[in-house]
């Protein structure tokens, strides 16, 4: 069903999401510990606004940090009227788990 949200936590239906979008693993610039950690998750996508605030990482530290802080990502896959979906929300694993 067009804009209907889902939420998972397995790690290849999240990169395959992604990667159909054209969107890759990031952190948010500055949230990390002194550099030496990865800070706050998202997903990027080309020509959309994280440009100057997100920095591209890895899947493999994206998914680290995403069991490490016990996340799911809640998502579309495609919006109300029919399009492609960007929307996704990294959460608390256990708000989700609460409304399934």
């Amino acid at each position: 069903m067009a804009g209907t949200n889902k939420s998972t936590t397995d790690h290849d239906e999240i990169r395959r999401w992604a990667q159909e979008r054209g969107g890759y693993p990031a952190t948010v610039k500055g949230t990390g510990a002194g550099g030496e950690e990865v800070g706050i998750l998202r997903i990027d996508f080309p020509d959309y606004s994280g440009q100057e605030s997100l920095e591209p990482i890895s899947w493999e530290e994206f998914f680290e940090k995403f069991e490490d802080s016990n996340l799911a990502m809640v998502y579309q896959e495609a919006t109300s009227n029919g399009a492609v979906s960007r929307f996704c929300r990294l959460v608390d694993r256990s708000s989700v788990e609460a409304r399934s």
